[in-house]
């Protein structure tokens, strides 16, 4: 019996310094892993305006080329240009897809897009991030709607060729586009009317 209750308490001795050490560990790496983030949002945001940047200079690039405003919290860059830019994120096929979209200044057409996380296949719908199939949304029109298309059935300016082998993965991503683009621009006039 008593070599159950030593058992018993070695566990739970053992098992709530582990528990201290991963709360302190949490608490130390927070504000580390926070500031990482949003270095590799103004990253992404820099990128997706096409603003030269080092890895060593993007706070100071991003503060003298970007303003930020937030309406519901929400958050928009604005470049000097008054091109603007927000987060997208959504379901892709087998995971969440997180990014930048960047839109022109008559908010129709797409200035660029950058992709921060992803899910897919690798090789596949994982290709949605590779920056050659992201240029092929460069200057495109979004209404009435985005759309991608099997490829060598683009006809319209608001088409976009689908990756061979990823049709699904595509449509997850055209869904979050529309959806994505439709919340965005309709609060971003609002806030562009003073409303």
């Amino acid at each position: 019996m008593k070599e159950k209750l030593s058992m018993i308490l070695f566990v739970l001795v053992l098992g709530s310094m582990l528990t201290v050490a991963l709360v302190v560990a949490h608490d130390y790496t927070a504000p580390i892993i926070e500031r990482n983030q949003a270095l590799k949002i103004k990253t992404k945001v820099l990128e997706v305006f096409d603003i030269d940047h080092t890895k060593d200079d993007v706070e100071t690039v991003f503060s003298r080329n970007i303003e930020t405003t937030e309406k519901e919290d929400r958050m928009f860059y604005i470049s000097r240009n008054r091109e603007i830019a927000f987060e997208i994120s959504g379901s892709g096929l087998w995971g969440p897809i997180h990014g930048v979209i960047a839109m022109m200044p008559d908010l129709e057409t797409i200035k660029g897009i950058t992709i921060i996380h992803q899910e897919e296949t690798p090789g596949l719908g994982g290709r949605i991030a590779e920056k050659a199939y992201l240029d092929k949304f460069k200057n495109k029109k979004i209404f009435p709607e985005l759309k991608i298309l099997p490829p060598g059935k683009v006809r319209k300016e608001n088409e976009v060729d689908a990756i061979t082998g990823a049709t699904l993965s595509c449509k997850a991503f055209e869904k979050i586009l529309n959806s994505q683009l439709k919340e965005y621009l309709s609060l971003f006039r609002s806030v562009h009317s003073g409303s």
